[in-house]
């Protein structure tokens, strides 16, 4: 997620002074109601599932989100969204895998959208929903793979946000004034519009369904494969071909306009502007300039296709494939659509297995920002990170070691300055071209995972021959700035 990082970078030194399957079929999206019990039905052991198979961890930041008992292998959303009445209509056909044997399997829903109907491989079955959660009874043993179908309809809403920022104080579904609909959701809020596994551990793939208003349209991750008009609703389809966590999906309903590129290497490009708002069409321009810039610097894009669409925030969001920006002259800017768009490779394609390795993501994200900020300044990368470093001992000061920051500031600037400042460090240290060396090929060997901070300095030290441990070590978990 990215965030306010010049207005933040201005009040910290004026402290200083005093974040692969293309093959698959699309199945479980059905043209009935939402609701209906017709339509095609997934065959939960289809081999194409198999490259979503994950191994879910309880989070050891947020524990209450996400089951590690469940492994979901696809979602098959089939939503509706009738802003007269405010109610989002869904029907949810998930492939799951239980991990282990239970009388259970739990899901994250918001209390609001409740439940009419579960079927567990087409037998109805009991549930109770309450506390934020959707417990189906259902006997199960270990690697087991089910077929679970959600009727659900309601009102979502977003929750509060555990953070003390100001441009993200809540996450997951938002209803406009106007009665559209956009969502941000890191660490979560996925279970704010669709019952989910809502954690990062737990890759998916995703196929979305989305019917509005004829004329509107609703947004989501992947390749859109089919528009059209039914019934006084405008009905699209939206197909994601690699795995994703939770956190980094998306829809975003209202009206809006496509903008169709190419990127210089040929990775198709949308963007998602609301009629009429000519100066996010104008801003957004930029982006296969961008897009060029990041594959020099970290590979070959790594989806078959990139869109970005705008709505009514302050911030910004990596959602896969289709990033999410808010309508402000800051999070249309440059820098952010290159931060966002260095997610798809750090944070996207390769995911953190639990919320305390945020910096994971962020840290190697905001390097590559402030190198992307040295080449349009003019200026060198030690310069940038000379200005981060006067501010890093406060970071840590106020919202702890990156590595182990404090639970309710999610996504300060502690876990985005102070490992880019480390990411540097190692720069000098082996030399640029074993540097951006290392910093293509983490990502291009571990596609589609959920990785630890262990995974990741044992495979550095291996590639690097160095040992490492305590240098991460001092950078990830210190208290203070280490010395260079």
């Amino acid at each position: 997620m990215s965030r306010r990082l010049l207005a933040l970078l201005a009040g910290l030194v004026a402290l200083v002074a005093v974040v692969a399957i293309s093959t698959v079929v699309v199945l479980g999206l059905r043209d009935s109601p939402p609701g209906s019990s017709s339509g095609p039905v997934e065959d939960p052991g289809d081999p194409a599932w198999d490259v979503a198979v994950s191994t879910p961890v309880e989070d050891s930041y947020y524990p209450d989100h996400g089951d590690p008992g469940v492994d979901a292998l696809h979602y098959g959303l089939d939503l509706t969204w009738e802003p007269d009445t405010a109610t989002l209509s869904g029907t949810a056909n998930l492939v799951l895998r239980a991990t282990t044997a239970a009388d259970h399997l739990q899901l994250d829903l918001l209390d609001a959208l409740r439940v009419s109907r579960v079927e567990v491989d087409g037998t109805e079955a009991s549930y109770v929903q309450g506390d934020q959660h959707l417990v189906v009874s259902t006997d199960v043993v270990a690697d087991q793979r089910l077929l679970v179908r959600v009727v659900y309809a309601g009102t979502p809403a977003p929750v509060s946000a555990p953070t003390v920022r100001a441009d993200v104080p809540t996450i997951g579904m938002n209803v406009t004034a106007t009665g559209e609909l956009w969502t941000m959701q890191e660490p979560y809020g996925a279970f704010t519009w669709y019952p989910v596994n809502d954690q990062p551990s737990d890759k998916a793939l995703y196929d979305v369904t989305v019917r509005t208003p004829s004329d509107w349209v609703g947004v989501s991750n992947g390749v859109l494969e089919s528009r059209r008009t039914d019934d006084g609703h405008t009905v699209t389809r939206w197909h994601l071909d690699q795995p994703a966590a939770s956190y980094l999906t998306t829809l975003a309903v209202g009206d809006y306009v496509e903008t169709t590129a190419t990127s210089p290497s040929g990775v198709p490009l949308s963007y998602w502007t609301h009629r009429g708002d000519d100066r996010a069409r104008a801003a957004l321009a930029a982006t296969p300039r961008i897009m060029a810039w990041n594959e020099a610097h970290l590979g070959p894009y790594p989806f078959a296709s990139l869109g970005i669409v705008v709505v009514d925030s302050e911030s910004g969001m990596e959602t896969q494939t289709m990033i999410t920006l808010g309508d402000t002259g800051y999070a249309l800017s440059a820098p952010v659509v290159e931060h966002e768009l260095t997610h798809q490779w750090y944070g996207d394609l390769v995911t953190p297995t639990d919320w305390r390795d945020l910096w994971m993501n962020e840290g190697l994200t905001m390097f590559v920002q402030g190198v992307y900020q040295a080449h349009t300044d003019g200026t060198s990368i030690d310069a940038v990170m000379q200005q981060w470093s006067a501010f890093d001992a406060q970071l840590r000061q106020a919202s702890g070691p990156p590595g182990a920051y404090d639970p309710g500031q999610f996504g300060e600037g502690n876990v985005y300055y102070s490992p880019a400042l480390m990411w540097n460090q190692l720069r000098h240290r082996v030399g640029d071209q074993e540097f951006w060396s290392l910093v293509r090929a983490w990502p291009a060997e571990h596609a589609g995972e959920s990785v630890t901070r262990a995974q990741y300095y044992a495979w550095l030290e291996d590639r690097t021959g160095l040992r490492l441990r305590g240098f991460f070590r001092a950078w990830i978990m210190g208290a203070t700035t280490p010395q260079s």
